[in-house]
């Protein structure tokens, strides 16, 4: 039986309170930032006619909330309507070129033109209109499922945008969709204007500040900071200009006590989780980037830290003209008292899009009306959230279904006056700011790029004690362990098995350990993805800089190990046989750590990465010549071309040309010459290929490594190419 129909109200937002004090002037003193006193009758003369519309429009923020029982803070209501009702009527922030230039910050608020009366409004005009996200749906069905469903909506400079709704509702879909991140699995549909066009955001103009703060845990506040900013900012600016840019941005987002501490990690206790939160803001802020993405900036913070993070984001949003969008999932009432604007999602539909402080009013007037004492977005989420299917009181003790009461909200919505003017607004905005140029920005050269990362990973590497001494320290156990199992092996006919597993274990397994690095790497790899994104440096520039930063503990790894064991055994005493020996060692050690970056680059995982090359490396160790010897090995496949792409074939050969050549060695067997040469046994014994010197051996190992690396660059380059194809194709 069918249920009757819901008689779901009409509701138009509440009329605007920014058109009343343009028509009816108070005689009161307001001042701006710069410290000049003005008239509200003085703002309304200095209004020019061409922005009446503009500013009579009814999403305006500079009004009272509507009361419906909320409990809200009246001083805290007071200050922050008066702000945005200067800022909406258009008053400039600066009054001449020169003001502006003392302000530091170019371009990114409305400069006022004394001649014409003319305000020149600047910022980024972020709107979207029937906008469609749907993924492959795993069931046997097939087919394709929404995420989205139709989103229209805008976002405006100087003001914050919040997205709010229950869990999976589409939030985060929404900001990656909105910046351009979506994977390559999904399919988008519908219109995203920047300023009125379709145009791409160059680097400097928008960032995006991710859920998860991936920092360098090694390094205090002030170096995060300072060398994101030295790899951002162009090298126009000098480095006293860079440091002192940084230092400010730390000071805005309230960080100056902490500017000394390490962000922290597992072996040492750093910032707290707010503190982390704004680190990572200060870095996407560096370049003042006039549209800023935050998804979930609140997330695991308390009320305090939340309330504090969100008003020093307002309060930048307001002074600078920035656009900012702000995935949320449930803000405080304090926190929520501070939005400009409201997007409210279900089930990847729009419930409400409009002031933030008018919500209220829309959910009372559709039969769900806040209780007292209740936070307002606690009720709202609570209101729209089908999870649990619970009965929602409606009036005066009804109830209905979440479902029902969404059906509700989002159909009322749909035929409400509010949506309509959001239609307008989003039309309306491509014809004001339609002219606007793209905005360009510009970050450090690459030789800059490549000397910040260098001096940035050594530190990093210096400080974690996983990345090297820890593998240091196991190296030199190990090779305590291999000296004093072969210690003074002698030159018997015995002593060449001996040498030769040696040397085998050094080549294979000593190489092995270098996988030991790779959660290490896995973690630079994350921090590398998000800068990457929001395009702080190349692909090039990261490679460079991880190979240059590693070399020298590499060496030292090489070195002092390899000389404990290589003394300890008794091998060849000469000087440029230990130095082809460590060089040899120092060669696999960075081909293996190639080949894990290989790894990384497509199993980002740390612990199926792990696998994965340890796999690789058993593979290529059975195919080196030494468990199976290159004569005996199948020649489909594993000899051709397996025993020629392990790095082992060439490791083992070159260790065994650099300790056997010139040796000579008693023979016991039976019938053959008394004395056995290294060339022979080189030859006979382990099937070395003689037609070229041990040199060839090490220069092919330093060709694989160079081969690796470029590998790794090819498969990021290629993935950045074409996620976006496939996402076209699919």
């Amino acid at each position: 039986m069918d249920s009757p129909p819901i008689d779901i109200p009409r509701w138009s937002p509440s009329p605007n309170q920014t058109t009343k004090l343009i028509k009816e002037p108070m005689q009161s003193t307001h001042h701006d930032h710069l410290g000049n006193s003005f008239d509200s009758s003085d703002i309304n003369q200095l209004t020019p006619p061409k922005y009446s519309k503009l500013i009579s429009f009814p999403f305006s923020s500079g009004h009272a909330p509507p009361d419906v029982g909320s409990i809200e803070s009246s001083s805290l209501r007071s200050v922050e309507t008066k702000s945005r009702s200067v800022l909406n009527i258009g008053i400039p922030a600066v009054t001449n070129i020169r003001d502006e230039e003392k302000i530091g910050n170019k371009g990114s608020v409305g400069a006022y033109n004394n001649n014409n009366l003319e305000i020149i409004k600047t910022g980024v005009y972020l709107t979207w209109k029937d906008l469609w996200v749907t993924v492959p749906e795993i069931s046997a069905a097939g087919g394709r499922r929404p995420i989205l469903e139709g989103l229209t909506g805008y976002a405006e400079p100087g003001e914050v945008l919040a997205i709010m709704g229950p869990s999976g509702c589409g939030k985060s879909t929404l900001l990656d969709t909105l910046a351009g991140r979506l994977d390559s699995n999904t399919r988008q549909k519908g219109d995203i204007l920047i300023n009125g066009r379709k145009q791409p955001l160059a680097f400097g103009t928008s960032a995006y500040v991710t859920q998860d703060d991936t920092l360098m845990s090694t390094l205090t506040v002030n170096e995060v900071v300072y060398y994101s900013a030295q790899l951002q900012l162009p090298d126009s600016m000098s480095k006293s200009e860079k440091k002192k840019r940084a230092k400010a941005t730390i000071k805005g987002m309230g960080l100056q006590d902490a500017i000394h501490t390490r962000i922290g990690g597992w072996n040492v206790k750093g910032l707290s989780g707010g503190q982390k939160r704004r680190v990572s803001i200060c870095i996407e802020i560096l370049t003042r980037p006039e549209l800023l993405f935050l998804d979930e900036p609140t997330s695991g913070l308390d009320s305090a830290a939340s309330y504090h993070v969100m008003s020093r984001i307002i309060k930048l949003a307001q002074r600078d003209r920035r656009t900012v969008i702000v995935s949320i999932h449930q803000p405080s009432g304090e926190v929520f008292e501070l939005f400009h604007n409201l997007c409210l999602l279900s089930s990847g539909k729009t419930i409400y899009f409009g002031p933030a402080l008018e919500a209220n009013e829309f959910f009372a007037s559709n039969g769900f009306p806040c209780p007292t004492l209740r936070n307002p977005s606690d009720h709202f989420l609570r209101t729209i959230n089908k999870d649990f299917d619970v009965d929602i009181e409606q009036g005066f003790g009804g109830k209905i279904s979440a479902i029902e009461a969404i059906n509700v909200l989002a159909k009322s919505y749909k035929s409400s006056e509010a949506y309509q003017l959001v239609q307008q607004r989003v039309n309306g905005i491509p014809v004001k700011n339609g002219g606007l140029s793209e905005m360009k920005g510009s970050h450090a050269g690459f030789i800059t790029q490549c000397s910040v990362l260098t001096q940035r990973s050594f530190k990093n590497m210096y400080r974690d004690l996983g990345y090297y001494w820890l593998r240091l320290a196991i190296y030199i156990a190990l090779c305590l362990c291999v000296g004093t199992i072969f210690y003074d092996v002698g030159h018997s006919y015995g002593s060449i098995q001996a040498r030769g597993s040696m040397l085998m274990f050094v080549a294979a397994f000593l190489t092995f350990m270098a996988i030991g690095g790779f959660p290490s790497f896995v973690e630079d790899m994350k921090i590398f993805t998000r800068e990457r994104l929001n395009g702080h440096y190349g692909v090039t520039a990261f490679v460079v800089g991880n190979t240059l930063s590693s070399i020298p503990y590499l060496l030292l790894i090489s070195v002092i190990p390899g000389a404990m064991a290589y003394y300890l055994v008794g091998l060849q005493k000469s000087l440029d046989h230990f130095v082809y020996f460590a060089l040899l060692l120092f060669a696999c050690m960075m081909l293996v750590e190639s080949l894990m970056m290989i790894v990384a680059s497509i199993v980002p995982d740390f612990l199926m990465g792990i696998i994965t090359g340890a796999g690789i490396q058993g593979i290529m160790m059975l195919n080196g010549g030494f468990f199976r010897l290159p004569d005996d090995l199948p020649k489909p496949f594993w000899k051709y071309p397996m025993y020629y792409i392990a790095f082992h074939k060439y490791a083992n050969q070159g260790f065994y040309k650099n300790e056997f050549e010139g040796l000579e060695f008693p023979n016991e067997q039976v019938g053959g010459p008394s004395i056995i040469t290294g060339d022979e046994i080189l030859r006979n014994v382990w099937q070395v290929e003689m037609g070229y010197s041990k040199w060839i051996d090490i220069a092919i190992l330093f060709g694989m490594v160079i081969l690796y690396r470029f590998m790794f660059l090819g498969i990021r380059k290629g993935a950045e190419k074409f996620k976006p194809l496939m996402r076209a194709f699919f």
